[in-house]
């Protein structure tokens, strides 16, 4: 059976055609700019064509993994990375984009966790993946457990300094997210930090580079750790583009969780993800094997 899955970001678009007897063949694009829904479609949709002008048999399943919050019917209720889409049927777009093939969609913190659960062997797992935001999932007993958003978690009641693209303040993404991390490195610094300067630095040594991050890491800890205290899992995930990019980043997070401890309580292990940043991509292609998400 030929499967595709794509891995909807705030920034970028990642998709992968899998089938029996054939490598994957992968495939990403940027999002148009400004965001505008005809525009990304489109893109979407030129994209889609190329890879199906290259599958043999035909697309049979496709699984999606989203960012967005997408009520029951199929229609986007939520997406601070791309307003414009609040409305949006993507239901009936993604089905009218695969007619003929079973298309499911899930969340993109859902199907990254099942992934990354599946390659540890794990039956039951926590998720953060640290981007453009920081989505999350949990797997409980080989299941997904919907709409598990850790990302949005309020980890400091205190914090007045970063707002988070959901409006409140104290958010896990609102510390964590790579845009929030960059503009505190900025400030830091006193002139504008890219991505690759904040390797620099954080590789360097840099003052201004360790400060930056460090209240993306002990964001992420309270978040596994109260995590770990309502559902117990057998591992705690990093993952997401950022965290895969900062060499000690997750070792930097386990560090904090373990200064959380306390008696009769074993925090989970805290792993880099397995898979990299493209955990939510192979979660989707699961989703597409397997079903689980609306048809």
């Amino acid at each position: 059976m030929t499967r595709l899955g794509i891995d909807v970001g705030g920034t970028k678009v990642a998709l992968r055609l899998a089938g029996a007897h054939r490598p994957p063949r992968d495939a990403a694009f940027r999002w148009p700019a400004p965001a505008d829904p005809a525009a990304d479609w489109a893109a979407l949709a030129g994209e889609v064509a190329r890879l199906r002008a290259r599958a043999d048999p035909p697309i049979a399943a496709v699984g999606v993994a989203l960012p967005a919050a997408v009520d029951s019917a199929g229609r986007v209720t939520a997406w601070p990375g791309r307003p414009a889409w609040v409305g949006l049927d993507v239901g009936a777009r993604l089905r009218a984009l695969f007619p003929g093939a079973a298309v499911r969609w899930a969340d993109d913190g859902d199907v990254a966790a099942l992934a990354e659960a599946e390659r540890a062997g794990a039956r039951s797992a926590v998720y953060l993946g640290v981007g453009t935001g920081v989505g999350g999932g949990a797997v409980l007993d080989g299941r997904p457990v919907p709409g598990c958003e850790a990302g949005h978690l309020v980890v400091d009641r205190s914090a007045r300094e970063e707002r988070c693209d959901c409006g409140r303040f104290g958010c896990v993404q609102a510390a964590a997210s790579g845009p929030a991390i960059l503009r505190r490195a900025t400030r830091l610094r006193g002139s504008p930090v890219p991505f690759t300067g904040l390797r620099d630095g954080l590789a360097d040594g840099a003052r201004w580079a360790a400060a930056a991050l460090e209240p993306a890491w002990d964001a992420l800890a309270a978040a596994v750790t109260g995590l770990g205290e309502l559902l117990h899992p057998e591992i705690a995930v990093i993952g997401g583009g950022v965290a895969a990019g900062l060499p000690g980043f997750t070792e930097a997070v386990a560090e904090r969780v373990a200064g959380y401890a306390r008696p009769g309580y074993a925090a989970p292990p805290v792993r880099p993800a397995a898979l990299g940043a493209l955990s939510s991509l192979h979660g989707a292609l699961l989703l597409a094997e397997r079903g689980g998400g609306p048809a």
